[in-house]
């Protein structure tokens, strides 16, 4: 079946700005994706198996899933599965950079503590399909300010989508009742946001909570299905990446920055956990892109 791509070329070197396109089985999710974009996916009609980050879900529509660039995500379904993508680069539009004006960033993407996605209630699906239209619309007029009202549109989507996750939060903290653990996770979140740059070992943050390495691990698996050393590895990444995604400074000042004094180990460190260099990614999503919006 031909599926239509509704696409924006970036002039300056011929990359994909934005794009949106419609899907009606997992045939574009497959194999495991790591795109040089931004990638929303909303997902109309059937359910699907999504692994993103190597963590596995069960995906059932309505629902809106968001990923970074060079997130790793599959997405499988055996039956029907019906929706739209929308791709967009950082140089189209940077998320570190409005971060504050659209709230996405640590929500909708770059979040290390809950699943990509969102579910959606039949009338934010067609809020969201407005929007689209919208756009299509506008990738089809090379007119007046058709770069201003693609960015707009986007902003509203993710506006939205920001705001539907933030409001589906506080189910996700109060699920385990008045046990003690959410109270110890938030204090390892705000642990881990004001020393990620220099505490790096799972020991440091059982230390700074008072409570031992096993417990503290033991809390973490359960509720995120993630190790400690993986948090902490993630939140280190989403700063370098922020890095090199909006500055010119050098990698090595990068590294000293995030408490490495060897340049070469948090390179090592950085392919290892996001599977490119950081020059690569600086080269394909990084500052030059984001200086320019």
């Amino acid at each position: 079946m031909y599926t239509t791509h509704y696409t924006m070329i970036d002039p300056q070197n011929g990359n994909l700005a934005f794009r949106i396109f419609p899907f009606e089985d997992a045939s574009s999710f497959e194999p495991i994706q790591r795109l040089s974009y931004f990638s929303l996916i909303l997902i109309q009609e059937g359910s699907a198996h999504l692994t993103a980050d190597f963590n596995e879900y069960q995906i059932d529509a309505p629902a809106l899933l968001a990923f970074s660039p060079y997130q790793p995500f599959m997405l499988q379904s055996s039956a029907p599965i019906k929706g739209w993508v929308i791709n967009f680069h950082a140089a189209f539009f940077c998320i570190f950079k409005h971060h504050e004006e659209i709230s996405s960033n640590g929500l909708l993407f770059n979040n290390i503590y809950q699943p990509p996605y969102l579910q959606l209630s039949p009338q934010d699906v067609l809020h969201f399909e407005m929007l689209i239209e919208q756009m299509i619309v506008e990738t089809q007029k090379p007119e007046l300010a058709q770069y201003e009202l693609l960015i707009s549109y986007l902003k509203i989507v993710l506006i939205k989508a920001a705001r539907l996750k933030l409001d589906q939060q506080p189910a996700l903290k109060e699920e385990n009742g008045n046990t003690k653990e959410p109270f110890v996770l938030q204090k390892l979140k705000d642990a881990i946001e004001a020393h990620h740059r220099s505490k790096h070992s799972a020991s440091d943050y059982a230390a700074l909570l008072n409570i031992s390495p096993k417990a503290l691990a033991k809390i973490t698996k359960a509720y995120f299905h993630k190790t400690l050393t993986d948090l902490i590895s993630e939140r280190i990444i989403i700063e370098a990446k922020r890095e090199l995604y909006l500055t010119s400074k050098p990698v090595k000042e990068i590294a000293y920055e995030l408490g490495f004094e060897d340049e070469f180990y948090f390179s090592r460190f950085f392919k290892k956990n996001a599977e490119i260099s950081p020059q690569y990614y600086r080269d394909t999503v990084g500052f030059a892109a984001g200086e320019r919006v």
